[in-house]
């Protein structure tokens, strides 16, 4: 309209207005999902795609191209694939018994692959997408999954998709916590799906790099990875009992202060929190394992593979009861060397207020008008010094009673 209407400047009014557009554009992308902008580009004419394209922030693009169809986006960028920016994806293959690696940067790089593990570390929604309808599933968030009722972390689909959603431990620096992660068995491959780097899934991968045999099936890979993930809890339990023995040293020590009680108290209740989350994953582990044994889904050495670790986690079961009551055991004795130190302090308040309370009463009767009269010919700084020196040699003799009989009272 601007562009067919006669008047000044009519040049500087239209760059202005074009400017204006271009900054609502810009606004109305920032506001948009990568999803919706890519079925945007999908739906405009080529010409208003470009201009879109041209519009969207260097940051946002490899989100965006990873929604857009294959004929757009050659329209758009050309031979540009999406990559994995920011998240890792492993894919692993069987060769003489042993895991091979293949390097996955772009979508090009799956044509051809048979993977007997594909692993997701940090995927975006669109990356699961893209996985998922290479190999004909769904990758679900390991997140969302993990949060499902216990009961629906473990299911068989219609067409015989296996999922299992369980927590792993993830004890870094001092930083324990419980990672959730997704299981998916499809077509004789692992998928699994995870937001963090999990040293039960390094040691995994390097037994299977570097040991001929040690698997021989995606279902052989998932029960490693469970019994991995139970060695790795029982190191942990290690130590904690390491650090409750430091601990305990420390309670039974003849006196601890106030401070040291408290200080006491945080680590008794830091490894509390630890063995508790220990306690819960390797129960997680075992109903895992419990439903693939139920459902006929293991062979007879799987079956036996099983049981080995179901043993394994009753063993530590009973290693984190204990834990449980020797932490009890420590907190108990804490929280009594803590009475104890009150009650020393009360004591000395008892002392205090029994030696000054005759000299209180004295205090009272030298305020009185009568003593005064008494000491009427006596000038009052011999007076007043005299009643001075008799209330502490009152208080003086109360204290040595108290301390005589406190004796006495020892001996029985």
């Amino acid at each position: 309209m601007i562009h067919n209407q006669q008047m000044l400047k009519h040049d500087f009014v239209e760059s202005l207005l074009k400017k204006q557009h271009d900054a609502e554009l810009v606004n109305f992308i920032s506001s948009q999902s990568s999803a919706e902008i890519g079925n945007y580009l999908d739906a405009l004419s080529l010409d208003d795609a470009i201009k879109l394209w041209e519009k969207v922030p260097k940051e946002r693009e490899n989100d965006i191209l990873w929604e857009l169809s294959d004929e757009r986006r050659d329209e758009l960028v050309g031979d540009r694939q999406p990559d994995f920016s920011e998240s890792k994806i492993n894919v692993f293959e069987l060769s003489e018994g042993r895991l091979r690696n293949i390097a996955i940067t772009g979508r090009k790089d799956l044509e051809g692959a048979k993977p007997v593990w594909v692993d997701l570390i940090n995927s975006t929604k669109s990356e699961r997408l893209f996985i998922g309808s290479h190999f004909g599933l769904e990758l679900p968030d390991p997140i969302e999954a993990t949060e499902l009722e216990v009961s629906a972390r473990f299911q068989v689909e219609e067409n015989d998709v296996i999922h299992l959603h369980s927590n792993f431990l993830l004890d870094r620096e001092g930083n324990s916590k419980s990672a959730p992660v997704s299981f998916i068995l499809h077509g004789g491959i692992l998928f699994s799906l995870r937001q963090e780097d999990l040293p039960v899934f390094k040691l995994q991968r390097q037994r299977a790099l570097t040991q001929p045999g040690y698997i021989t099936d995606s279902v052989d890979l998932l029960l490693d990875l469970y019994g991995a993930d139970v060695e790795v809890s029982a190191d942990s339990l290690e130590n904690i009992y390491a650090k409750l023995g430091i601990v305990g040293r420390h309670v039974l020590s003849e006196a601890i202060t106030d401070q040291e009680a408290a200080g006491i108290l945080a680590d008794i209740a830091e490894e509390e929190d630890q063995n508790g989350r220990i306690r819960s994953n390797i129960l997680d582990t075992q109903r895992a394992l419990s439903f693939l044994m139920r459902g006929r889904l293991l062979t007879s050495d799987q079956i036996s593979d099983s049981k080995q670790i179901l043993r394994n986690i009753d063993s530590l079961n009973s290693h984190t009861a204990f834990l449980f009551d020797k932490i009890n055991f420590l907190m108990d004795a804490t929280i009594g060397f803590i009475n104890i130190n009150q009650n020393k302090r009360v004591n000395q308040l008892t002392v205090f207020s029994v030696v000054f309370m005759p000299i209180n009463i004295l205090a009272g009767i030298g305020g009185m008008s009568e003593f005064s009269m008494m000491t009427a010919d006596v000038p009052w700084p011999a007076a007043y010094g005299g009643f001075i020196v008799g209330s502490a040699f009152i208080g003086i003799l109360t204290y040595l009673l108290l301390k005589h009989f406190e004796r006495q009272r020892l001996k029985k």
